[in-house]
């Protein structure tokens, strides 16, 4: 049995070629009316425009006008005017709000030598080799806010991966630099550091953001290395013990010595100059001595033998004087006293 496509369509579509579904939202429409006509109407279309004409920018927020997608101005906070009817749309874009990234969240569990992730994937961005080859676990915060709208909205397609990506990299840059146990002990130096380069980064790639702070949670070694790891920290510090107490040994010892080679050498100056002033006046007392007895030999002669024996009779012991001559007995004297006494 053949069918007749065109008649069955022609059917389908009823009187005027028009499908009954059509047909009968064109019926209702011509029957609707609006209170007021034309009146109601054109206040209906002012309403509308003037909803979509007016808009309210927030104290903490700058508004980015674009025009059928192209950008028209940055307007302030307030009460602001448009184009209606979708011609210009408005994204607003919080300037003072500090926002967050944060990286290396759950290290605690991860395994740096399979590189397992049982956390977020963050957690693996925390592994970082460092300048003396050792693994760290360096978990950190990011802090920014807006500063260029404009910058932030058009100059970049994914600013936010962009944000995390660099921030990754200025920090394993900064970390690769230095030794674990600067990573562990010198935390605030690293975050600054690792900020300027960042901030300059972002600069360069016309990102709009300022990185207000960087902040460096509390780094340590995988936990799969801590014991290794204490070991060389306590060998390391006897090592510093051992030093410390030589220093202390040192510098006890060098002054000492120092002040006793000090002592000897003003001593033996003092005894030089002793002897030589001594030599100075004993020539002096020569000299004099030899003109007096220039001028009076006799005398001379008499007073240095006198002052001789008076110095040699007392360290001779007792003296006795025995004259063959002498019929009775010869009076003691005693030189061993001054004055024969």
């Amino acid at each position: 049995m053949s069918w007749d496509w065109e008649k069955l369509k022609q059917q389908q579509r009823g009187p005027g070629g028009i499908p009954p579904q059509v047909d009968e939202m064109v019926k209702q429409f011509k029957k609707f009316r609006l209170p007021g006509g034309p009146i109601a109407l054109g206040i209906i279309v002012l309403a509308l425009i003037g909803l979509t004409a007016f808009y309210t920018v927030n104290q903490d927020e700058v508004g980015i006008v674009q025009r059928f997608g192209r950008y028209i101005e940055t307007t302030q906070p307030g009460l602001n005017f448009k184009l209606p009817l979708g011609i210009d749309t408005v994204t607003k874009v919080n300037v003072k709000r500090v926002q967050t990234e944060e990286f290396g969240a759950s290290v605690a569990e991860v395994d740096f030598r399979t590189r397992a992730k049982p956390g977020p994937e963050s957690a693996s961005v925390a592994l970082m080799l460092t300048g003396d080859l050792n693994v760290a676990v360096v978990p950190w915060i990011v802090q920014y806010r807006i500063k260029d709208p404009y910058s932030y909205l058009f100059k970049v397609a994914n600013v936010r991966k962009l944000l995390t990506d660099m921030s990754e990299a200025a920090m394993r840059l900064v970390v690769g630099d230095r030794s674990i146990n600067e990573v562990i002990s010198k935390r605030d130096e690293i975050a600054i550091e690792a900020r300027d380069l960042l901030q300059r980064e972002l600069d360069q790639a016309e990102t709009g953001i300022h990185v207000v702070t960087i902040e460096m949670k509390k780094t340590n070694v995988p936990s799969a290395v801590q014991p290794s790891f204490n070991e060389v920290n306590q060998a390391t510090q006897e090592k510093e013990q051992m030093i410390y107490q030589a220093n202390e040994d040192y510098n006890k010892a060098i002054p000492t010595a120092r002040g006793e080679a000090e002592r000897t050498i003003k001593s033996a100056e003092g005894y030089a100059l002793n002897r030589v002033n001594r030599a100075i006046g004993d020539a002096a007392r020569f000299r004099d001595v030899y003109e007096e007895y220039r001028n009076a030999k006799d005398i001379t002669k008499t007073r240095l033998y006198l002052e001789n024996m008076r110095s040699l009779l007392p360290k001779l012991g007792p003296i006795y004087i025995v004259d063959s001559e002498q019929k009775n007995t010869l009076p003691f004297l005693n030189f061993t006293k001054p004055g024969g006494k």
